[in-house]
């Protein structure tokens, strides 16, 4: 039986990238993810949005990879933020308690703006009107 495919999209805009995965996020997969975050900061992008609604399992690698992208995005001045989890992942953001890093507060909004209203939590990401474009995909063996 073939393993499942793991699609990679990326639509940029200015210093901000919406990335969108579609299939299963394992152990197998993880380093796509891993290696798709890291051209981000590569070419410059500064805020990551990753849309995982088209992604049908997300295991404890997903979350190993999306918590070093985050780490690494954050060092360099940015913010990664994930939309969308899978249920599976959802669980696993509870149970460890690192929801809030990634699904969290958006960087830079840690404090209330001057009118005392916080700022909203992790929003939808952006719905740019330009066609996504596969970046990365492959069969992951």
């Amino acid at each position: 039986m073939p393993l499942p495919q793991l699609t990679v999209y990326r639509h940029d805009r200015r210093k901000r990238a919406l990335v969108t995965l579609t299939g299963e996020i394992d152990l197998e997969s993880a380093p796509l993810v891993r290696a798709a975050l890291a051209r981000c900061l590569r070419d410059g992008m500064r805020t990551i949005d990753v849309d995982l609604a088209p992604v049908t399992f997300c295991d404890c690698s997903g979350l190993n990879a999306f918590l070093y992208a985050a780490q690494q995005t954050t060092e360099a001045g940015g913010a990664l933020l994930l939309h969308h989890p899978p249920p599976m992942l959802g669980l696993i953001l509870d149970l460890t308690g690192s929801r809030f890093l990634l699904l969290g507060v958006p960087f830079g909004h840690l404090s209330p703006p001057l009118g005392g209203v916080p700022a909203p939590a992790a929003q939808a990401p952006p719905h740019w009107a330009d066609p996504l474009a596969s970046i990365l995909s492959g069969d992951v063996r």
